[in-house]
């Protein structure tokens, strides 16, 4: 029958007939390795995380080894007799071959010192037959009219990915190389102006504190609609792409391309929103428009619009983009319009959570920010006042897995969106400026940075509100009021993690849990 595997009764090599001829191999080398194992304990721990009991060709190699591993995880001897016990126990031993088979196994090899060279070849040649078995399988489904194509394609991208993760393993280092390097990107972060070490945002008091976009970073950017997030997004692409030329790629999953475009036209050219989109723009738009538009012509900003997209898809587009272009940033809009290809879930939180987790390995792959758009769940509005509106980590949809993989989490609120039009001392103006919440920081400090915001450009802009050029000192930070390239900027900040509950600032200007 197909798919049915015989055995010789000469040496029970087994014979695989499904596709015609025999699947990837190496008997001898599997027969090697398990005889390496039981004549040195300590064999089995270079091989651990490479082998699996599927990883052996032979049933009976795969029982021989699961008796092996058992044995390491009861922290008992590994040795022949050991080892025939074992399999006694597990009422296998018949099956293997006996006494006889394992005594032949050990007989084998004098030495383990190739294990670790020959547990790859077993583990190649089983990933070799998995791919086998991956495309046989998508190429039946693809040719049974019952399965849509959709569905397939979904599978067969999440199986692959699947896979790949598998068998991506990275070994150990050293330390003293590492700190070598860690020396020298000291040393060239004291030769940046202005201490920036990472890609700037742009925005000087978020440079400040963030000392720009780290390379490996998994950055999310959150909040409620109408908070702003596409227009701090396209803020800071004018900002890296546009002003730095700087190469970026924009994932956008809500907005297509042109609509996107229209955005970014509004925030760098200053021109409001509905002008662009009715046409009716006035002389001096128009005189905007024609000195502004070759900037974001000669930007290397790379946008996708790919409804739907997958981590599969965002995966594959972004090596190419960074392997052609040259890609030094990635930034999504928005990362619960993502989706985990194909494969199925328990609940959505789960999908959720290996999509935080692959965007944040893909930042490590490739050495550059990733920067993720995110909603907050709606108990943000049942909450009242201006400190309960503010938003905290809790508040993140599907937040268990986003704030642990997140190296950042930024939340952006507009206290005027809610009514709150000043602090309750009379001290802070909120009227066209925004709170930017940096509540998650692994690498530095926590807290609120205050920034302009001009909705009818959709643009985030260095505060320059003169009534707040001022140093208050509070309990947990302070509202630092500075002047930088010409303008006036403000922060609350403290040492410890943003905390809007715990940290206390000036009256009218506290957290709250």
């Amino acid at each position: 029958m197909p798919g049915q595997r015989n055995y010789s009764r000469s040496d029970s090599q087994p014979l695989d007939l499904t596709y015609g001829h025999l699947m990837p191999q190496a008997l001898e080398v599997e027969k090697a390795v398990l005889g390496a194992l039981m004549i040195d304990r300590n064999a089995y721990m270079e091989v651990c995380d490479k082998l699996v009991p599927e990883s052996f060709y032979e049933h009976r190699n795969q029982m021989v080894y699961d008796a092996i591993r058992t044995l390491s995880q009861e922290d008992s001897p590994i040795d022949v007799l050991t080892v025939t016990d074992k399999l006694g126990k597990m009422g296998k031993l018949e099956e293997v071959g006996g006494p006889g088979y394992i005594a032949e196994l050990s007989s084998r090899v004098a030495t383990s010192a190739n294990v670790d060279y020959h547990s790859c070849i077993v583990a190649e040649k089983y990933l070799a037959r998995q791919m086998i078995h991956y495309v046989s399988d998508v190429g039946k489904k693809v040719f049974d009219e019952t399965y849509d194509i959709k569905d397939v394609v979904d599978e067969a991208e999440s199986t692959l990915f699947e896979l790949s993760q598998k068998n991506m393993k990275k070994d150990y280092s050293v330390l003293s190389p590492i700190v070598d390097k860690a020396v020298e990107l000291v040393k060239i972060a004291h030769s940046n102006q202005g201490g920036i070490t990472g890609i700037s945002t742009g925005f000087t008091d978020l440079d400040d504190k963030t000392c720009g976009w780290q390379n490996s970073d998994l950055v999310i950017i959150a909040g409620r609609p109408a908070m702003g997030k596409t227009a701090f997004a396209l803020s800071l692409a004018k900002n890296i792409a546009a002003d730095q030329k700087i190469p970026m790629a924009f994932f956008s999953l809500e907005m297509s391309d042109v609509q996107l475009t229209n955005r970014l036209m509004s925030n760098a050219c200053k021109i409001e929103g509905k002008k662009l989109l009715s046409g009716q723009l006035d002389r001096a738009d128009w005189l905007r428009l024609d000195k502004k538009i070759d900037i974001l012509k000669d930007a290397p900003l790379y946008i996708d619009d790919t409804e739907g997209l997958s981590v599969m898809d965002l995966r594959s587009k972004a090596r190419r983009l960074v392997k052609e272009h040259g890609v030094r940033l990635i930034m999504i809009d928005y990362l619960q319009l993502m989706t985990a290809s194909g494969m199925k879930y328990n609940s959505r939180q789960e999908e959720v959570s290996l999509i935080s987790r692959s965007l944040k390995g893909l930042a490590k792959e490739l050495n550059i920010p990733v920067l993720a758009l995110s909603q907050l769940n709606r108990g943000v509005e049942s909450r009242v006042g201006a400190e309960g509106k503010r938003p905290q980590l809790s508040d993140l949809r599907e937040s268990g897995a986003i704030e642990q993989d997140a190296d950042m989490v930024i939340f952006l609120h507009r206290p005027e969106y809610y009514g709150i039009l000043m602090s309750a001392d009379g001290l802070i103006d909120y009227q066209g400026k925004a709170e930017v919440i940096i509540s998650k920081h692994r690498k530095g400090a926590t807290g609120i940075i205050m920034m302009g915001f001009k909705g009818e450009y959709t643009r985030f802009e260095n505060c320059n509100d003169q009534s707040l050029s001022i140093s208050i000192p509070t309990e947990g930070g302070e509202i630092i009021g500075s002047k930088v390239n010409g303008e006036n900027s403000d922060v609350l900040f403290s040492s410890e993690e943003y905390d809007p509950f715990k940290l206390a600032a000036i009256d009218g200007y506290r957290g709250g849990d």
